[in-house]
C-alpha cells in the first residue's frame, strides 16, 4: 500500500484496460493533466451521482487540458453497461486484479453496519502534464466534489 503519496511526488506508474478498449498508461496522459478518480462499485448511488457530474463537466475539464479516468475493480461488461445506462462520456478503466489501486493506496480495510471488508476507498488524485501528483483527496464526499477538483484544476492553470 502508498500511504506515503503526497502532492509533489510522481505519481505511480499504472496500466490499465478501459471501457473504449484503451490500454492506458500514465505515460499516455504526459503533457495533459489527468484527475484519476477511483470508486468502489458500478451503479450505486454515489458511484453514479460522481462519474454523472465528471461526465457532465467533462468539456470543462478538457477545456483545462485535463483528462479523466474512473478507475475500479468492476469488469469491463460492468463497466460497458454502467456507460450505456447512465450516458457516461468518461472512460473507466477496470483494475479487477487491484495493482493499481494497491498502488495508489487506495484499496482499504472498510467497516459498513459492523462488518468489516476490503474495498476502494473513494479517492481522487490530480495529476500534472508531468506526472507528478498536485492535489489528493482521500474518503471523498460525493456532494460539490467534481467541482472542487475542476476548481483545483483552475489553479494549476492560471
Amino acid at each position: 500500500m502508498n500511504e506515503e503519496l503526497s502532492s509533489g511526488l510522481s505519481a505511480p506508474d499504472f496500466e490499465i484496460k478501459t471501457s473504449i478498449g484503451h490500454t492506458l498508461s500514465k505515460e499516455s496522459f504526459k503533457g495533459s493533466n489527468l484527475v484519476l478518480f477511483f470508486y468502489p462499485k458500478d451503479n450505486t448511488p454515489g458511484c453514479t451521482t460522481e462519474a454523472l457530474e465528471f461526465s457532465q463537466k467533462l468539456a470543462e475539464f478538457e477545456s483545462l487540458n485535463t483528462k479523466i479516468l474512473g478507475i475500479s475493480k468492476d469488469s469491463l461488461k460492468k463497466h460497458e453497461n454502467f456507460i450505456t445506462k447512465h450516458n457516461l462520456t468518461i472512460e473507466l478503466g477496470s483494475d479487477e486484479d487491484g495493482i493499481v489501486c494497491e498502488s495508489y493506496g487506495v484499496w482499504k480495510e472498510k467497516k459498513n453496519y459492523g462488518k468489516t471488508y476490503m474495498g476502494i476507498e473513494r479517492s481522487t488524485f490530480l495529476i500534472d502534464t508531468n506526472g507528478d501528483i498536485v492535489n489528493i483527496w482521500r474518503k471523498v464526499r460525493v456532494k460539490d466534489h467534481v467541482e472542487t477538483v475542476l476548481q483545483s484544476v483552475r489553479t494549476i492553470i492560471l
